[in-house]
């Protein structure tokens, strides 16, 4: 078993951030924000340029791996457009992407968007979703862009789609750990209390190192998932709700101290860590919120817990 991502794939992320940064890099989510309806034109010359679209992540392990590597550059720059359900879109069905959903109130961030989607329950139930207008700015609503759907029931065979549809959102809550964590290591290193670098406190040491452990864990979970979903494994969408509940523990983790850290400056629009905060929690609380993946992950497993990395299976060579 490998897990790391291939040398294509990481130089595929890494010009997809330099093609965010190119583009407007934190300006994206702030014109966003002021002209909701305009953030699709924002933002599609880029994905045209690096043919995101035409990535196949459902039929090539490469591809697969291409888009992980995509979504965590755009969770990166908090690039306000649904990236990672595009490319979970499904085969059989004549849409742009996928969206995993809740069975009560079923929502996601995909306001102001003039495309066709799919959604499908933990269980695997699909539909057609639309998205209803709310007439809230992205400003002033409780989640960034989210929207309710309205769902036209299809069918039951959406076993295979819930585990991409859940791993790839975590690859771009991922890039925004990354950010979040990059931004609080420059900020302490900077400001000085006491006539030295807050980077020198041990206290201010500590909290970081627990926020990166928590960071790099979602991190080889992720490789896991993707790798565990490439390989078709019964078990992919335990595995995918295993890391999103690891992932949305770390994001409180990693912003908790992110904010501590900043003080008051981190809660203010002149600050990028504010913008990242705020628009990472559809990420971090849809479909489910901590509580409730727990208690879907654990309703799944019953008494025979998680395979895991190191089961006979997974190592064998």
């Amino acid at each position: 078993m490998n897990i790391e991502l291939s040398a294509e794939a990481t130089e595929y992320g890494a010009a997809a951030l330099r093609a965010f940064e190119s583009a407007g890099g934190d300006a994206l989510i702030e014109s966003a924000e002021r002209d909701p309806g305009g953030r699709d034109k924002l933002v599609a010359p880029v994905f045209d340029g690096l043919g995101a679209w035409e990535l196949e992540p459902r039929k090539n392990g490469d591809e697969l791996e291409a888009a992980a590597a995509l979504c965590r550059s755009a969770g990166h720059w908090a690039v306000p457009y649904p990236v990672a359900e595009r490319l979970s879109r499904p085969t059989d069905l004549d849409v742009d992407g996928l969206l995993v959903v809740a069975d009560r109130n079923p929502a996601a961030a995909v306001a102001d968007l003039d495309l066709l989607w799919a959604a499908v329950t933990l269980t695997g139930q699909r539909a057609v979703a639309t998205a209803r207008s709310t007439g809230e700015s992205p400003r002033t609503s409780a989640f960034a862009f989210v929207a309710p759907l309205e769902l036209e029931s299809l069918d039951a065979g959406g076993a295979a789609d819930v585990a991409l549809g859940l791993v790839l959102p975590c690859w771009t809550l991922l890039g925004m750990l990354d950010r979040a964590l990059a931004l609080t290591r420059t900020h302490v290193l900077l400001r000085e209390q006491f006539g030295r670098p807050l980077a020198q406190l041990q206290g201010v040491q500590f909290q970081l190192t627990d926020a990166e452990v928590e960071r790099s864990g979602v991190e080889v979970l992720a490789k896991y998932a993707l790798w565990s979903v490439q390989a078709g494994h019964d078990e992919a969408v335990d595995d995918a709700l295993a890391l999103r509940l690891a992932a949305i523990e770390a994001a409180d983790v990693v912003f908790r101290v992110a904010h501590q850290l900043h003080g008051a400056t981190g809660f203010c629009d002149e600050t990028t860590l504010s913008w990242l905060s705020r628009y990472s929690l559809p990420l971090r609380r849809l479909p489910l919120g901590l509580s409730a993946t727990g208690a879907a992950l654990t309703a799944r497993l019953g008494r025979r817990g998680l395979t895991g990395l190191f089961n006979d299976e997974a190592v064998a060579p």
